[in-house]
């Protein structure tokens, strides 16, 4: 017996890497020192104009969108999702991206799924600057059904000292701004899929006239990246504080950046829901509490600032931006009012 036979495929492996090799060469920038097939990836850190540099890193993965993207045979989109949620996650603190890295493990190494994979990722990586290092495959037979992957995601990204964003300047008074999400992004998967193919018992190709487009399609619209509509305000420093909305919606997220003695206050009736999360909840019959904890709800981002830079950061960030709430003395936590 061999190792082919016992279900790795070295030769499809090789076949990815050479595949994929030129996706990943169109993401580098002037920092990167190395090429795809390194043992590691090498990056010099060019700190001009960065005082005091810090580097911020974070790993994620995609969750159980994944199972929609199976349905689907759609695998191009949740390589987006995985770079943009983890743009996300640091650009939250000031941070702009320098490099990411992937892992991709599955059961048998198809290596046309994992080409779309890697196309979403490199395609994200390029939008957002950040260059795509390098990252592994992995081919575990018997780990994961035919058919299955898994994949998660590592970056670094790079801010100055003096302009990391942590929210300690954040007080009672600020105003609270709520950004559009571009549907359920990467979070609540578990659940949606729960009301979509078991309770009303869809397909993923089914179409919904309420969404005016299929299940599937609406399920795997990707995260959306915020660097594009944050990178030019960063060096305002009007921004005291940012959350990224993922898994435990505003109700979890929000108090993340909230000192000690600061609370939350959110008018829900700011801001129109998606008719995704409208579908889910009547249809699933899920209280409102869960709605809040579970989805993003339509807001992805929210930005705390002074009540007097309010409007002006509204009008910068962009159609959908709005006042959402602002902050009170109190114990750190979210109270919702409006609905």
């Amino acid at each position: 017996m061999d190792y082919k036979q016992a279900g790795v495929d070295i030769e499809a492996g090789n076949e990815v890497v050479r595949r994929i090799r030129s996706l990943a060469r169109g993401t580098f920038t002037p920092g990167v020192l190395s090429e795809i097939g390194s043992f590691g990836g090498l990056f010099r850190l060019d700190a001009a104009g960065v005082d005091d540099p810090v580097l911020v890193a974070s790993a994620d993965g995609v969750g159980t969108k994944l199972r929609v993207a199976f349905l689907a045979g759609r695998h191009t989109t949740v390589g987006r999702d995985l770079v943009n949620h983890c743009v996300n996650d640091i650009l939250v603190q000031g941070a702009l991206p320098l490099f990411f890295l992937d892992y991709l493990a599955t059961g048998r190494l198809d290596p046309d799924v994992a080409v779309q994979v890697v196309e979403g990722l490199s395609a994200a990586c390029r939008e957002n600057g950040c260059a795509l290092l390098g990252g592994e495959t992995a081919e575990m037979p018997g780990f994961y059904a035919d058919g299955e992957y898994d994949v998660a995601g590592f970056i670094v990204g790079v801010v100055s000292r003096e302009r990391l964003i942590d929210g300690k300047r954040i007080a009672p008074g600020d105003a609270l701004i709520g950004v559009p999400s571009s549907g359920l992004h990467t979070n609540g998967y578990s659940l949606a899929r729960r009301i979509a193919f078991d309770v009303a018992g869809l397909s993923v190709h089914s179409h919904v006239p309420e969404l005016a487009t299929t299940i599937g399609a609406a399920l795997l619209e990707p995260h959306r990246s915020y660097l594009p509509l944050i990178r030019p305000l960063l060096a305002s420093g009007l921004i005291k504080g940012m959350a990224h909305i993922t898994g435990g919606g505003i109700t979890e997220n929000l108090p993340r950046i909230l000192p000690e003695g600061a609370a939350a206050r959110i008018d829900r009736a700011t801001w129109r829901v998606p008719r995704i999360f409208e579908w889910l909840q009547r249809t699933g019959k899920v209280p409102e509490e869960d709605m809040m904890r579970t989805f993003n709800m339509g807001i992805g981002l929210i930005v705390a600032c002074d009540d007097a830079s309010a409007d002006g950061l509204v009008a910068d960030l962009g159609p959908g931006a709005t006042r959402i709430g602002r902050v009170e003395a109190g114990h750190r936590g979210v109270t919702y009012s409006g609905r």
